[in-house]
């Protein structure tokens, strides 16, 4: 059975301590995710609270990014409006990667098998010229290959390897390289 108040943030490390926290959850919700924030402060702000950010990146509105401090983009990347990066570990997107409208990068759960419920955190790897599209979801300890599609809605739990498109019912099939 599962026992919930035995549930401690045992192993988890925020990687800042309370009051920058704090501070970037205002910054977020009250400029950052905002429609009126222009892309420029959006990433000037991303590199001001610890991430590594490349050049000439895009993110859109409504983006949230759980710990800035554990994510890193790279050049020309794209992040669409209503993302959502729940980093509690690490999330790396290489360069020219287009991460959708809505789309949820997912680098913590839980283990269902222990009964006090506790963090089963991974790092996700985006690798360049990858796509993941809209409102599909890439969970926790997975690597999004190299100009591979995760397609829309579809759920991604286990690697995805270079130039492979995963659908939404789960069947993958190779995608040839861009020109």
């Amino acid at each position: 059975m599962r026992d919930l108040s035995a549930f401690t943030l045992a192993g988890y490390d925020k990687g800042r301590g309370r009051l920058t926290q704090a501070l970037w959850f205002a910054v977020m919700n009250l400029v950052f995710s905002t429609w009126w924030c222009p892309a420029r402060l959006r990433v000037a702000l991303l590199r001001a609270f610890g991430a590594t950010i490349g050049e000439n990146v895009l993110i859109r509105h409504r983006v949230r990014v759980l710990w800035p401090w554990k994510l890193t983009v790279g050049d020309h990347t794209w992040i669409g409006e209503g993302a959502w990066l729940l980093n509690l570990e690490p999330i790396t997107l290489g360069a020219h990667v287009c991460v959708s409208q809505e789309a949820l990068l997912c680098a913590g759960g839980h283990d269902h098998r222990a009964a006090d419920f506790r963090y089963r955190n991974a790092p996700i790897h985006v690798e360049d010229g990858a796509w993941v599209a809209a409102r599909a979801t890439v969970l926790a300890g997975t690597r999004v290959g190299r100009h591979a599609v995760v397609g829309a809605g579809a759920v991604l739990h286990r690697d995805l390897p270079a130039l492979t498109l995963h659908t939404a019912d789960g069947t993958r099939r190779p995608v040839e390289e861009p020109t």
